[in-house]
C-alpha cells in the first residue's frame, strides 16, 4: 500500500484507483459507476436499466474525488437528474454567481477534504472561476472547515462514510482526525 504521509505522488494516486475502489463499492449497491477520461464532468442517471454514471475529467485523481463528494451530496430526488439538476455557471461568473457557487459547493468540498485525507492525497480548494482572477474566498474556506468538523462531530454521509472508509483502508490515509482540518491547511 501507499504511504499516506506522501503527497501528489502521481504514482501513487492514480485516479483507475479510485474507480475500482468507487465501483466496488456503489456499482452494484446504488447501481452507480465511476468513468474517466471525460473532457468535463458529469453526471448521467441510468438508461434502460443500466447504471447510473458519474463521469471525471480526463484522468485527474481530484476530479474523482470530487464529482464522488457531489453525488454523496444530492439526495435520492437529484440521483434521478442529470448532473443531480443544479445549475453551473462555466468559467467567467460574475461575483454574484460565485457566491452562489461557493455557497452550493462547501458540502461537497468538505467532502473532498475528507476523501483527500482518507488517501494521503493534499485537498485544494476550487475557487473553478479563474476569469475572476480572486481564488477562494477566505469565507468559503471558513465554511468548508466548519463544515468538515460538522461531519466528523455529527455523521458523515452514509455512502461519503463508506467511500471514506475505503479509501482509508487502501491507502492507510486517516480522515478522522480533526486537527488536520484548520485553514492554515488550505493556503
Amino acid at each position: 500500500m501507499p504511504s499516506p504521509s506522501i503527497l501528489d505522488t502521481q504514482s501513487e494516486h492514480l485516479a483507475c484507483d479510485i474507480e475500482r475502489l468507487f465501483n466496488r463499492c456503489f456499482a452494484a449497491s446504488q447501481l452507480t459507476q465511476l468513468v474517466g477520461g471525460c473532457l468535463e464532468p458529469l453526471y448521467r442517471p441510468a438508461a434502460d436499466g443500466g447504471l447510473h454514471t458519474i463521469f471525471y475529467s480526463h484522468d485527474y485523481f481530484a476530479s474523482a474525488l470530487h464529482e464522488i463528494a457531489h453525488w454523496c451530496v444530492a439526495g435520492r430526488l437529484r440521483r434521478q437528474q442529470e448532473d443531480y439538476g443544479y445549475w453551473y455557471a462555466p468559467d467567467g461568473r460574475s461575483q454574484s454567481q460565485q457566491d452562489e457557487f461557493e455557497r452550493v459547493e462547501v458540502k461537497p468540498q468538505a467532502l473532498e477534504w475528507l476523501f483527500s485525507a482518507a488517501c494521503g492525497f493534499r485537498f485544494r480548494v476550487s475557487a473553478d472561476n479563474l476569469a475572476l482572477c480572486c481564488g477562494p474566498s477566505e469565507a468559503f474556506k471558513a465554511n468548508i472547515v466548519g463544515q468538515v468538523h460538522q461531519y466528523l462531530a455529527q455523521e458523515i454521509p452514509p455512502r461519503a462514510r463508506q467511500f471514506c472508509d475505503s479509501l482509508a483502508d487502501y491507502y492507510g490515509g486517516d480522515y478522522r482526525r480533526r486537527h488536520q482540518y484548520h485553514l492554515e491547511a488550505l493556503r
